[in-house]
């Protein structure tokens, strides 16, 4: 059974369609690129997948269980966890505080624990922050720890908003183009704990959207590509390289004969 499957899902914003029929299913453990030119609604997916926005049509489902319209916040909760183009970071926290907020949804202390720190609140803090430390640790970015995230690298900042992320502890992660703007050294950074994670961390299933076709065709197993909200190919990374459609899409006509 997938881990997530998208049945024929469309969006609308004004009468104009920006996704339209999109069928799209992820396995356990698989990573899948979504690719496509700029403005083909690649975004917009994500944004329907993590309940940014509702889909006007079709169905979404996690886990065999449909999903489709659920709030933000539920879906994290859930197990769907996403990274964005913009970095969606506290800059005046630290990196370990960062990550810390990524907790937020495991804590279910009640009124009175809140109010006073009750010997198992203090237990639950200690816990999270362990596993906090353990997230910077595995993405080797512990010795950042006390530096406030608006000091830190772009390509730094990538990471911590993956470790933010995997803090939610995702079943899905969603990349949101992880190393746009970056520079080749930043680059190999990311690529190396994707991989990390895809091989420590097999169960964990990473949606990836990236405009670097290198890194897509040597990360993903399978690749999906959508222009102007339509899907227009999928499968292999050189299935996808070589088909009429998707050279069409990216370098114009002259190039699909």
């Amino acid at each position: 059974m997938a881990i997530l499957e998208l049945q024929k899902i469309s969006k609308y914003f004004g009468g104009i369609s920006a996704i339209a029929n999109l069928d799209l299913h992820l396995e356990k453990g698989e990573i899948l690129g979504l690719i496509g030119p700029n403005g083909s609604g690649k975004t917009t997916t994500f944004n329907l997948i993590s309940g940014v926005y509702p889909p006007s049509k079709g169905t979404v489902l996690f886990e065999g269980k449909e999903i489709t319209g659920m709030k933000a916040h539920k879906i994290a909760k859930i197990g769907i966890a996403r990274t964005f183009q913009i970095m969606s970071l506290f800059r005046e926290y630290t990196v370990l505080e960062n990550v810390l907020t990524g907790f937020h949804l495991s804590l279910h202390s009640g009124l009175w624990s809140s109010i006073f720190p009750t010997r198992k609140r203090l237990k639950n803090q200690k816990e999270i922050r362990d596993k906090a430390l353990e997230i910077l640790s595995f993405l080797e970015i512990i010795r950042l720890q006390d530096q406030k995230a608006r000091t830190l690298s772009f390509g730094h900042q990538r990471l911590l908003s993956m470790a933010t992320a995997l803090a939610l502890n995702p079943k899905l992660l969603m990349l949101d183009e992880p190393i746009g703007g970056l520079n080749p050294e930043e680059i190999n950074m990311i690529v190396d704990r994707i991989q990390k994670i895809r091989s420590r961390k097999p169960e964990i299933a990473i949606l990836l959207v990236e405009h670097n076709m290198s890194v897509v065709m040597n990360l993903c197993e399978r690749i999906v590509v959508i222009n102007f909200g339509m899907k227009i190919a999928e499968g292999l990374a050189e299935e996808v390289r070589s088909n009429p459609e998707v050279i069409k899409a990216y370098l114009g006509s002259g190039y699909a004969s």
